[in-house]
């Protein structure tokens, strides 16, 4: 679509990628739970995260104007970037509905635009089960859909259960004066993962698509207790232990995925 759109002025659409991560994890005691907050915010404190959003401007071929970082107590951080680029022209764009590159390739600039991510470490005694959710959000405006970040993103963190929201808003003119609500084909975010991606998750889609609005949960469809458990070895517990912790684990991925509780 966007190769035969010919537009009157700038491309005012604004293209918004909302990526939730969830990291679950399995700690007993109280100290395992204070060790697990420690190792995540260690994992990625704000120095962390300001590489990880400085890869993803790269991948989308943009310049950062600002950054404002924060690491918070006692837990937690947050960064928010400013980035600016030229306007793309059209034979410059790339917004074919495939998946886009890891960092080491840049692929595209854009006018303006900001990301943010937000970190959340989570625990409670009750079962046992620590959640670790990062928050992030790339906003562009012109040609560009952030939706190539996503490989990428997927790659920078354990994500046991994922949440993808992508939505356009505005409008742009062409040379006639015709509104366009937007200016690239989709049918799915999933288009947008790589296979080996696709195949390590399970998938549903939510999209609303008169009012180009695009929804992907993603839940990892293998399980190795080893990964879930902090502060001990999964070879050395019961086997009854094993299996009540595992259905623990496998009802916190379920009830973040279907965002419901189970009864």
């Amino acid at each position: 679509m966007e190769n035969k759109l010919q537009l009157h002025g700038f491309n005012n659409l604004t293209k918004s990628l909302s990526f939730n991560i969830y990291d679950i994890c399995y700690a007993q005691t109280e100290e395992q739970r204070a060790a697990y907050i420690d190792y995540i915010d260690e994992m990625y404190n704000a120095e962390r995260l300001t590489q990880i959003l400085t890869d993803v401007v790269k991948i989308i071929g943009a310049n950062v104007l600002n950054i404002a970082r924060q690491d918070y107590e006692p837990h937690g951080a947050s960064v928010t970037m400013l980035i600016a680029e030229h306007e793309l022209t059209d034979s410059e764009a790339n917004n074919e509905e495939s998946p886009g590159p890891l960092p080491d390739t840049i692929v595209a600039h854009l006018d303006k635009s900001h990301v943010t991510v937000h970190t959340y470490p989570e625990s409670h005694p009750h079962d046992g089960v620590s959640t670790f959710r990062a928050d992030i959000d790339v906003s562009t405006c012109g040609l560009i859909s952030p939706l190539k970040v996503l490989n990428y993103l997927i790659h920078s963190f354990d994500s046991d259960v994922v949440t993808v929201d992508y939505r356009v808003r505005g409008f742009t003119r062409d040379v006639d004066g015709t509104k366009h609500y937007i200016d690239h084909d989709i049918n799915s975010i999933q288009n947008y993962l790589t296979e080996d991606t696709q195949n390590a998750y399970q998938m549903i889609d939510v999209n609303v698509y008169q009012e180009n609005l695009f929804h992907t949960k993603m839940m990892l469809k293998e399980f190795n207790l080893d990964n879930y458990v902090f502060g001990v070895n999964a070879g050395e517990l019961d086997p009854a232990e094993a299996q009540s912790i595992e259905d623990r684990l496998r009802r916190e991925m379920l009830e973040i995925f279907y965002s419901r509780n189970v009864e």
